[in-house]
């Protein structure tokens, strides 16, 4: 038996924990640069707000319901997750964390999976602030559907979907759109041709389902008839590319201003190969126009370099990132997003270094190391590289972000006595 924890509207949650006067009032979280909604509590979906809606679409309602506007603080929701996925680890024997919000745990052997999940669920709430719902299953899949249900529709935030006529009736109620694993491509499809539910699903063919949707959603399906496909993954896979990319805060028109945040996207993009200890072959990058400015001159450039040998060094993919930007950069633009992409990525192990190298690795390496151990400590880009720059006005507009409450000492509540 597997169960899934799932965060209730986590990013609102987490807001909500240091500023209890929030609860029972709508709260939206905002994307990068305050551009559209990426979290809502249910307060504010009563209220009509749609998921990923511009937020200066909704000024008016804002301002007449009142609604609770913060800019999204990553740094707390990262914290925040941690908190809640190691609370969890303690109660089970096996735990996969899907996602910042997500967790799958072997609940196989509990003499009552419900009363442990209530458990679990009345832990995470009192250690952590975050309400969790909790779907219990024989599948991945299954727990997927069990967790929707949990969510909307009981009281008590937990569902257990194990009985073979409970199981049907859960499969008739859900719309093929809501399946784990099925897009809106796919979704479109399946509906174009008389599949609307997840028991239609259930009910085609597999020559056909496979023909269509893949062997992943054979497999999907299978597990919708009870049979396992997917066992709990406990070490987390190796990203096989990794994106930075971010919108300005302001016009950008400048080289230099563009060297500053590719700069800093590469330098994003070098921490997290070497967090997952790989190295990267390929370093990619982009520059774009807004599109959504019609007044404006539109460009879109991009270009990559291969590598001779892979590598986790900020200071050289910095250097290469810096020569693919000159390639793409067009003067009399101005640029509204840029970004960063390191691929073809192997373990730090099996790096295997150019004939030609001549690069001072274990130098760089202890530098590398040095430097995060400073930035983890002292907080992220105390210590960086100087064209990454310092006053940084091209950086996100955040002008709703909420205090670093647990991640920064100097944020954190002061209690008056």
């Amino acid at each position: 038996m597997l169960a899934l924890a799932d965060c209730n509207n986590f990013y609102a949650s987490c807001e909500r924990v240091f500023q209890p006067h929030l609860q029972n009032k709508p709260v939206v979280v905002l994307s990068n640069n305050d551009g559209c909604v990426i979290a809502r509590s249910n307060e504010a979906k009563a209220l009509g707000i749609k998921m990923g809606e511009p937020a200066f679409r909704l000024k008016d309602i804002i301002k007449s319901k009142n609604i609770q506007v913060f800019s999204s603080n990553f740094a707390l929701y990262g914290d925040m997750s941690k908190r809640v996925m190691s609370t969890m680890r303690e109660e089970v024997k096996r735990m996969e964390v899907y996602s910042i919000d997500e967790s799958f745990m072997d609940f196989s052997g509990e003499a009552s999976p419900e009363e442990k999940a209530i458990a679990l669920r009345k832990k995470v709430l009192q250690h952590t602030g975050i309400p969790i719902s909790i779907g219990i299953a024989p599948t991945k899949t299954l727990c997927k559907v069990a967790g929707l249900i949990a969510k909307k529709h009981t009281k008590t935030g937990v569902f257990l979907l194990n009985d073979k006529k409970l199981i049907e009736r859960a499969l008739k109620w859900l719309p093929v759109e809501d399946l784990w694993g099925v897009g809106r491509k796919h979704a479109s499809f399946l509906k174009n041709v008389g599949i609307n539910t997840a028991y239609d699903l259930c009910n085609a063919d597999n020559s056909w389902i496979k023909r269509h949707l893949s062997v992943i959603g054979l497999r999907m399906v299978k597990e919708l008839r009870g049979t396992p496909c997917f066992g709990l993954e406990e070490n987390a896979k190796q990203k096989k590319n990794i994106c930075t990319s971010r919108s300005f805060g302001k016009k950008v028109n400048k080289l230099e201003e563009l060297k500053e945040s590719v700069s800093s996207f590469a330098s994003d993009c070098a921490y997290k190969l070497r967090q997952q200890k790989s190295c990267a072959t390929r370093i990619s990058i982009f520059i774009t126009t807004n599109p959504f400015n019609p007044n404006a001159k539109q460009y879109k450039g991009l270009t990559s370099i291969k590598m001779d040998t892979p590598t986790n060094d900020s200071i050289e993919i910095v250097r290469l990132a810096l020569q693919a930007l000159e390639k793409v950069y067009r003067d009399g633009y101005v640029y509204k997003k840029a970004g960063v992409v390191v691929s073809d990525i192997v373990p730090q192990s099996q790096q295997q270094l150019s004939l030609f190298d001549n690069l001072d690795r274990k130098k760089h390496q202890k530098i590398m190391s040095s430097l995060d151990l400073i930035n983890n400590k002292m907080g992220k880009d105390k210590v960086r590289l100087a064209v990454q720059g310092h006053q940084r006005k091209w950086r996100l507009k955040q002008e709703r972000l909420s205090p670093c409450y647990s991640t920064q000492i100097k944020e954190a509540l002061v209690i008056k006595l």
